[in-house]
């Protein structure tokens, strides 16, 4: 055994120096080797947020306003706000050192809390009357915020999310990661729209009239640069960073090879397909519509490219979530099987569907992935079960909704009305760009030759993952399905009763992004149910149920019986038979109680025994185990010393 003289020798220094800095480099490296045991990897941060944070070409700033002094008596938001104080350090031990983090807490009438209002961070009061506090996040670009003696010359880069909601914490890593790329790249994203509706206004062909753009397109603008794509463009310029494709009927060549290698080079697409767009039926002169004889989307080779198949024959009919329709003032509502109003239950666990309530389509078709293909079909939005396929000619012009009920017939199918589509494709155009062939002129001068475009390189395969979203309904945009326009000294003002304007912009939302965004997963709760505690309940209020039932049901029929006998009485004087019916329906009353007070004691004894053994797991069992384990080794370890 080294004693002191040893350990304080020239040679025991040294070794305890060494055995120093080997510890101090261990525990430096120590918070990047960790292991994650939760089902869900609650604390293992997703690829695309590690590759984001990696990839950062300046520096970010994470500030955390978090009101620890204010929440110390409310241990749920406690709980969370060190959960999402752990997700930060995550992120920022991952990048290198690229992305910071500080923590604030803006107590009342500090400088932190001037600091907070600045970023745009909410108060929220614990209770009615009660403190407020904050819990919001920011992230910053440092290198536009000046010194303290410095005046500010710039515009601060930053992005807050102004409160941090524990109910939509699985998209809390997303949102973060998200607001990181919007300060690392804060030029806004240009939205090109090609369109063969008249989505953006323009004229009435019919009426010769003009027509106001859909409200979707003013909401967009208030967020985006926006530029229209012709359908019969023959590229799309460099600098659109997501296609918006509304009702794409009858492209031409070049305008579908436009959009293949737009795809190709890294372009994001947001297209909205339809079997038949209601939309193209022009308003005639006595104000119904007129039916066009094509009033399907057409982009069958590009959606083979991309490995789906879109139908664009077919419209999704649901009986379970079938809108009802006003025929005229002097009819009653009738429901209508080709509009729809899908709820939660339609929508799937995505950063796209978040906060939905309900999204109204008018014929959408059905999506569906190719068989074999390479990119990966994630569908968003999905009919009921109760749903079934119907030829699109039933739909046009269709002035007698009370027709489909006779003709529809549910396949227990739920069907993929929207999806998004990524990984990596091939281009639909393996020969390259398609020749143009010059129409013939009249004209027999000698055309002056046109100066050469510089023509971009044919792209056979996609640069890295796609992301594409598919919505098969052109109609959701309309207004007529989701807002109500109404006039407010001279400013159009919209008021939406159903979320297909959330829809799409969260989708133009997710587009934007970095393109690992769409790979980071929605995480799991940290707050984790009881299941066998909720078992134990459900199987206990369904035997109260029955209980329940079988009071009613004699309640009923003893009630029957007296007043059965109260025909028969003579005067109000009660027979001896009714008053034992009475004590009867008493007594039977009494014991139906009792069997629920016992049904009642047993849940509660159940749920106490789990809470026993948990408490025992919990506490004793791992020591028990221990312990047990350090006297085997030390039984073993005496053994072998006896045998030798």
């Amino acid at each position: 055994m080294m004693n002191s003289k040893t350990l304080f020798s020239g040679k025991g220094l040294v070794i305890t120096g060494i055995f120093l800095l080997i510890s101090v480099a261990l525990i430096s490296v120590f918070p990047r080797l960790r292991i994650d045991l939760t089902q869900d990897s609650l604390y293992t941060l997703s690829d695309g947020t590690r590759n984001i944070v990696r990839g950062l070409e300046k520096p970010v700033e994470l500030l955390f306003f978090y009101s620890e002094e204010a929440t110390a008596d409310v241990p749920q938001l406690r709980t969370y706000g060190t959960l999402v104080q752990e997700l930060l350090q995550e992120m920022a031990i991952a990048s290198d050192g690229s992305l910071t983090l500080r923590m604030i807490d803006p107590v009342p009438f500090s400088v932190e809390e001037d600091e907070a209002v600045e970023y745009g961070v909410q108060r929220v009061p614990l209770s009615e009357g009660g403190e407020e506090v904050f819990f919001g996040i920011v992230a910053l670009d440092p290198s536009t915020v000046p010194a303290q003696a410095e005046e500010s010359t710039t515009e601060k880069i930053f992005k807050t999310i102004a409160l941090v909601r524990p109910d939509q914490e699985e998209f809390l890593e997303y949102e973060v990661a998200k607001l990181i790329t919007q300060v690392a790249n804060p030029v806004p994203p240009v939205v090109g729209f090609l369109s063969t509706v008249p989505v953006d206004g323009g004229m009435n062909p019919e009426t010769m009239r003009p027509v106001a753009p859909l409200m979707i397109m003013d909401t967009i603008r208030q967020l985006y640069t926006t530029r229209r794509v012709e359908p019969d463009a023959s590229s799309i310029d460099e600098d659109i960073t997501i296609l918006m494709l509304v009702h794409p009927q009858e492209l031409g060549a070049q305008t579908q090879y436009a959009i293949d290698q737009f795809v190709l080079r890294g372009g994001k697409v947001l297209a909205f397909l339809d079997p038949n767009a209601d939309s193209q039926a022009t308003p005639g002169e006595d104000g119904v519509p007129v039916a066009q004889p094509n009033q399907a989307s057409d982009l069958e080779a590009l959606l083979a490219a991309w490995g789906v198949q879109f139908a664009n024959t077919l419209v999704v009919a649901d009986r379970e979530q079938a809108l009802l329709v006003n025929l005229g003032e002097s009819t009653r509502p009738v429901t209508h099987y080709g509009m729809m109003g899908l709820q939660r239950g339609s929508f799937a666990n995505d950063i796209v569907t978040t906060g939905l309530q309900v999204l109204n389509l008018s014929s959408a078709g059905a999506l569906t992935p190719v068989e074999g293909a390479q990119t990966t079909f994630e569908p968003l939005v999905q009919s009921s079960a109760d749903s079934g396929l119907m030829d699109a000619p039933l739909f046009k012009a269709l002035t007698d909704p009370t027709i489909l009920l006779d003709e529809f017939q549910a396949d227990a199918e739920r069907y993929t009305i929207a999806a998004r589509v990524s990984g990596s494709v091939r281009t639909a155009f393996p020969e390259g760009r398609p020749v143009v062939v010059a129409e013939p002129t009249s004209d027999p001068a000698p055309a002056t030759p046109a100066a050469e475009e510089p023509v971009a390189a044919h792209l056979s395969e996609s640069n890295g993952p796609v992301n594409i979203i598919l919505i098969a309904d052109s109609d959701l945009l309309n207004d007529r399905l989701w807002v109500q326009i109404q006039s407010f000294f001279g400013q159009r003002m919209g008021q939406a009763f159903a979320s297909n304007g959330d829809f799409i912009m969260n989708s133009l939302d997710n587009l934007s992004g970095n393109a690992e965004l769409v790979t980071i997963r929605s995480r799991g709760r940290f707050a984790r149910p009881f299941l066998t505690v909720m078992e134990l309940q459900r199987e206990a209020d369904l035997r109260l149920r029955e209980e329940e039932t079988e009071l009613l049901e004699n309640l009923q029929q003893t009630e029957a019986q007296i007043a059965a006998l109260s025909s028969t009485q003579e005067g109000n004087q009660l027979s001896d038979e009714q008053r034992a019916e009475i004590d009867r329906f008493n007594a039977q009353q009494l014991e139906t109680r009792r069997r629920l007070r016992e049904v009642q004691l047993q849940l509660n004894q159940d749920i106490e025994r789990l809470g026993s053994v948990l408490k025992f797991v919990n506490t004793a069992l791992v020591p028990i185990l221990l312990i047990l384990g350090v006297l085997l080794m030390g039984f073993f370890r005496n053994r072998r010393r006896v045998t030798v």
